[in-house]
């Protein structure tokens, strides 16, 4: 005879490793290995994990491409009664993945939520950083286009907050360039392959950062943490670049033409539009990602 079940179960959202597989707890692995299900955003990448650890639970894909259709069905799961383990492929699900998604779905029908913690790619990051801890702002993954990214740094710009980005390594080189043109010279830190063996922090203003991976391809996934906004990096904020390219490229981000950010170049910085335009020849010749 089956057991009636009257409660909902409890979606535990389990952080997994971000790199280094000792760092999964013994309640995580306990508890993988207990529920009957587990929705993983990759259950490729998941399958590898509960491989190493002897986890035979059933896995389900749960993931950003899906989850409008997948999510009601697994709190349709958890309403039945069964407990639920949502992963993501690494660290905190929840954290820049569907994971929130979920949470919010399973709250708003009353199934409690309950936390495994462990591994966190920006905390990790942050503590390492030597930067203050005392107050962050988690920012992410900037958007995709020029535009969009130059937005969320000026929204950001303000905020005395340590700011905590994540950037793929083919994207890293021109993020920080946005960053300059927003934030300014201000301190930094990148950690890459957190927890890994080829793990790396590198400290210094954002400018030496650029500087650095113009003549080191970026490699591994990256955790910039910058220092928030004083009186100096507000100033130098609010105002324009003194340097012709960077100033023309900051217009361009932002959607200007090519042509009239040539022109608001000249003006703003009383040049010709012809020493601009030779300006950003020179630095197209140095630069194998153009202007």
């Amino acid at each position: 005879m089956t057991e009636e079940r009257n409660e909902p179960g409890t979606l535990y959202l389990c952080a997994t490793p971000i790199g280094n597989l000792e760092d999964m707890t013994y309640r995580a692995v306990r508890m993988m290995s207990e529920v009957e299900l587990i929705a993983a955003e990759d259950t490729r990448h998941t399958r590898q994990l509960l491989t190493h650890f002897d986890i035979h639970t059933r896995l389900t894909s749960y993931h950003e491409h899906n989850k409008l259709t997948k999510g009601p069905e697994l709190v349709a799961w958890l309403l039945e009664g069964h407990d639920l383990i949502c992963v993501s492929d690494a660290g905190l699900p929840g954290i820049c993945d569907p994971g929130s998604h979920l949470a919010a779905l399973a709250i708003a029908q009353g199934v409690r939520v309950s936390p495994l913690p462990g591994c966190n790619a920006g905390l990790s990051a942050l503590i390492c950083s030597g930067l203050d801890t005392t107050r962050f702002t988690f920012v992410g993954f900037l958007p995709k286009t020029a535009k969009k990214q130059q937005e969320i740094l000026r929204e950001v710009c303000p905020y005395r907050d340590t700011l905590i980005f994540y950037e793929a390594p083919h994207h890293l080189k021109n993020t920080l360039r946005q960053m300059i043109a927003v934030l300014g010279g201000r301190q930094a830190a990148l950690g890459r392959e957190l927890t890994k063996k080829f793990e790396e922090f590198r400290r210094g203003t954002l400018a030496e950062l650029l500087a650095y991976y113009e003549e080191h391809e970026p490699r591994g996934e990256f955790v910039i943490v910058v220092s928030g906004a004083d009186a100096e990096a507000l100033a130098e904020a609010e105002e324009p670049p003194q340097d012709p390219v960077v100033l023309c490229r900051q217009l361009m981000a932002e959607g200007v033409s090519k042509k009239e950010a040539m022109r608001q170049t000249a003006k703003t910085l009383g040049m010709s539009r012809r020493d601009v335009y030779a300006a950003l020849l020179a630095a197209d010749a140095g630069s194998p990602e153009g202007i």
